[in-house]
C-alpha cells in the first residue's frame, strides 16, 4: 500500500517515477489563463490568515461546504476566519475522491510542509501554524509566485481596466511577467438593454468619446483593444455558453444597435446577430495583433436564482451545460479562414460528452503555419480534476497532437493553486509511462521526457510570445 501524497503520488510505475522526477517536476510554470486579482499582485499582499487566501473566492470550496451542510454564514457569511476555516476542515473528510481533497492536502504541503490530513482535530493547529507562516515577506503573493516557478501570469481583465496594477507590476520588474488578456463578455451581452448602456456609457468616460453609433462603439473598444496591447497583452478570452455564429448584415448590426441606444429590448435572433458581429470583430482585432485568442464555453451559469440575487455571479451556482457546439463552432472558425484571418485559438470545453467534438474540430483549422495553431485546451473548471484532466489528454491523444499541448493553467482566483500544474504533470506522466509499460510506445524515455518537458512548458512559451520584445 502507497502511502498518501508520497513523492510518487499518482505514479503507478518506475517509468512514470523516472519522466516525473527526472523531466517534469523542475520546469517552470507559465499560467496563461487566470482570475488572480491584479491590485494584490501589483501591492505584494500578505495574507492575515489561511482562511483569507484559502477560502475567500473559492467557490469550489463554497459548494462542497453548502453540499456538507454548512451554513451560508460560515461560507460566504459573518462568521469570524477562524469559523469558516473550522468548518472547512470539517468538510474535507466528507470530500473523499473529489479533487478538492486531493488539492487541499497538496496545497498544505507544498505551500507550508504540512503532511497531516485537515479535520476537525487538526483545524486549530494547522489554522495557527499556516497564519502565522503567512504573516511573513516569504508569503506574499510575489515571494509565491517566485516560490512556484511561475514565470508568467495572463490575468482577466474588462476593456474598461485601466490596467494602473499591472504598469506598476511591470516597473517594478519583480521578475514575474503579470500581463492583461481582454475579456470583452460585457460588452457583447445586450439580454440587458439597460445594463449594456450604462457599460457603453462608462466607456465613452474611458476613452473620452461620444458613443452614437456602432461605428463610435467599434471605434472605442478598439481604441481599448489597442491599449491592452500597448500594455503587454497577448491574449484574449471569452467565456460564453456556445460560440455565436449566426448570419447577419452590416446594415442589421447597425439597426440593432440603435435600438439598444434607445433602450429598447432585442428579440432572441437580434441577441445572436449582435453578439455574433462583436464576437467576430474581436477576432479580427486578434489576428490583425497576432494574440491568442481563447474561448472558454459550455459552462451553464447562475443556475439558483435566490443564491445569485444574495451573492452575484461566480458564487458557486454554476455546472457544465449541455449545449450544441459543432455547427456554430465550426462556422464560426471557418468565417474567419476563409478570408485568412483566423488568429491562435484555444478552445475550453466544460462537458466530456463534446471532448471528441472539440479535438476532431480544432484540427480542422490547423493550417501549417504554426504548430498546434488551433488547440483543444486543458481540462476546464468542472473538468480540471483527475479524471477530466485524463479524458482530454486522451480525446486530444485520439483525434490530434497531444505533444503539441500548451499545458495546463490554473483558471483560479487563489495563489494557492499552483500545485494543480503539478497534479496535471504527475498525470500527464503516469498516462504515457502507462503505454509505455504497455508497449503501446517505445521504451525511448529521452524522447518521451523531452514530449513531457514541450507539453508542461516550451509549448507554451513559444506558442503565446510573451517573451517577445514589448
Amino acid at each position: 500500500m502507497k502511502n498518501f501524497l508520497d513523492d510518487d503520488f499518482l505514479l503507478e510505475s518506475e517509468t512514470a517515477k523516472k519522466l516525473y522526477h527526472d523531466y517534469a517536476s523542475a520546469m517552470p510554470i507559465i499560467d496563461y489563463h487566470c482570475h488572480l486579482p491584479p491590485d494584490e499582485i501589483a501591492d505584494n499582499k500578505t495574507f492575515a490568515n489561511i482562511s483569507r487566501i484559502w477560502l475567500n473566492g473559492d467557490h469550489y470550496k463554497w459548494r462542497a461546504m453548502r453540499a456538507n451542510g454548512v451554513n451560508e454564514a460560515f461560507v460566504t457569511g459573518n462568521a469570524s476566519d477562524r469559523e469558516k476555516f473550522q468548518k472547512w476542515a470539517e468538510t474535507v473528510p466528507y470530500t473523499l475522491r473529489n479533487p478538492l481533497y486531493h488539492w487541499t492536502h497538496l496545497e498544505l504541503q507544498r505551500y507550508f510542509g504540512i503532511t497531516d490530513v485537515l479535520s476537525p482535530a487538526t483545524a486549530d493547529r494547522i489554522y495557527d501554524e499556516c497564519s502565522e507562516k503567512l504573516s511573513s515577506p516569504e508569503y506574499s503573493v510575489r515571494s509565491l509566485l517566485k516560490k512556484f516557478k511561475v514565470e508568467v501570469v495572463g490575468t482577466t481583465d474588462d476593456p474598461l481596466d485601466n490596467l494602473a496594477h499591472h504598469q506598476k507590476i511591470k516597473q517594478d520588474d519583480f521578475g514575474v511577467k503579470v500581463l492583461p488578456s481582454f475579456r470583452p463578455d460585457k460588452a457583447m451581452n445586450p439580454d440587458n438593454v439597460e445594463t449594456l448602456n450604462a457599460y457603453i456609457d462608462q466607456l465613452t468616460g474611458v476613452t473620452g468619446t461620444t458613443i452614437t453609433t456602432l461605428d463610435d462603439y467599434l471605434d472605442a473598444l478598439k481604441n481599448r483593444h489597442d491599449y491592452f496591447a500597448a500594455n503587454g497583452s497577448k491574449l484574449s478570452d471569452h467565456g460564453l455558453d456556445h460560440i455565436y455564429a449566426a448570419d447577419y448584415t452590416d446594415a442589421e448590426i447597425v439597426t440593432i444597435f440603435k435600438k439598444i441606444r434607445g433602450s429598447e429590448g432585442l428579440s432572441t435572433d437580434e441577441n445572436m446577430k449582435f453578439r455574433s458581429a462583436l464576437l467576430h470583430q474581436f477576432a479580427l482585432w486578434d489576428h490583425e495583433k497576432g494574440w491568442v485568442q481563447q474561448y472558454h464555453v459550455g459552462a451553464l451559469r447562475n443556475n439558483n436564482t435566490r443564491g445569485l440575487a444574495t451573492l452575484g455571479p461566480d458564487t458557486g451556482w454554476d455546472s457544465i451545460g449541455d449545449f450544441t457546439h459543432g455547427k456554430a463552432l465550426s462556422k464560426f472558425l471557418d468565417r474567419l479562414d476563409t478570408d485568412n484571418k483566423l488568429a491562435k485559438t484555444i478552445i475550453y470545453n466544460s462537458n466530456p460528452v463534446n471532448n471528441s467534438l472539440f479535438a476532431a474540430m480544432t484540427g480542422n483549422f490547423n493550417d501549417g503555419s504554426v504548430a498546434g495553431k488551433i488547440q483543444f485546451g486543458s481540462g476546464w473548471w468542472f473538468m480540471d480534476q483527475k479524471q477530466g484532466m485524463i479524458d482530454q489528454l486522451n480525446a486530444l491523444s485520439n483525434i490530434g497532437l497531444l505533444s503539441r499541448l500548451v499545458g495546463m493553467l490554473t483558471d483560479s482566483r487563489s495563489f494557492m493553486s499552483f500545485p494543480r500544474h503539478e497534479y496535471f504533470r504527475r498525470i500527464l506522466c503516469n498516462l504515457l509511462a502507462t503505454d509505455i509499460e504497455n508497449g503501446e510506445l517505445p521504451n525511448d524515455i529521452k524522447w518521451t521526457g523531452k514530449i513531457v518537458q514541450d507539453i508542461c512548458y516550451n509549448n507554451a512559451r513559444e506558442y503565446f510570445g510573451f517573451y517577445d520584445s514589448n
